[in-house]
């Protein structure tokens, strides 16, 4: 009996650590979002978006013009998973913590989405590259996939913390507290001018979104899936 019920707290506690290791910080693995929240419903009844620009086709959300797609809710603390499919050139985005939809540029954070391979983009800086805190901070590497196939992005934010996770591999890990300058990054280099606040002065709760069809690509979005951490 005593071999029971050590076997049975065992498992026990091996379901607990399981399930601790999801939301463990920084990640190890893309998560098992499958019965996870979607962040938009079906209909997008719960998102703000101009009228008539997003939409599905073939089972993937995209948007015909150069306009974002809005949650309803605020987020603090949370894991987003996404799978996302460029066209040639496409430049696009994940957006956190923005506190201002119709001035989103300085008071949000983007997690770039980017066509590495085109040509179009092959002299920007490498803040601009996939998968960067977008003008703040260049990924470790470049692993997204050519025009046509499919990425799958997570990204953790808790407070300050983002991590990024492209394709299996864990590309950026960022702590908003260090960008303290509006102007320079912490390793000096120069922060595009757009930007007006430092990270570090930035909410950590606010309306997640999505960029559409910026840059004249399209882009597409599938599995976007949500959850709330502790």
């Amino acid at each position: 009996m005593k071999k029971l019920i050590a076997c049975l707290l065992g498992a026990g506690l091996g379901c607990a650590l399981t399930a601790h290791a999801a939301d463990e910080l920084p990640p190890q693995a893309h998560p098992d979002s499958a019965k996870w929240e979607p962040l938009f419903a079906p209909d997008l009844a719960n998102a703000d978006f101009p009228k008539g620009i997003w939409y599905h086709e073939a089972g993937a959300l995209t948007a015909s013009q150069d306009a974002e797609i809005w949650s309803q809710k605020d987020y603090a603390n949370f894991v987003l998973d996404l799978e996302f499919k460029t066209a040639p050139n496409a430049n696009s985005g994940v957006l956190l913590y923005a506190s201002d939809t119709k001035h989103w540029i300085p008071n949000s954070v983007e997690i770039q989405i980017l066509d590495d391979w085109g040509e179009k983009w092959a002299k920007v800086p490498a803040t601009w590259k996939c998968a960067s805190i977008f003008g703040r901070l260049a990924p470790a590497k470049q692993v997204v996939k050519k025009p046509g196939a499919w990425n799958r992005m997570t990204i953790w934010a808790k407070g300050q913390l983002i991590y990024v996770m492209l394709n299996g591999e864990l590309v950026t890990q960022c702590d908003m507290s260090k960008w303290t300058d509006p102007k320079k990054n912490p390793d000096g280099s120069d922060i595009p001018g757009w930007y007006t606040k430092p990270l570090a002065a930035l909410p950590t709760k606010g309306k997640l979104g999505l960029q559409g069809k910026h840059g004249g690509a399209p882009i597409y979005f599938r599995n976007v899936k949500i959850k709330q951490l502790d």
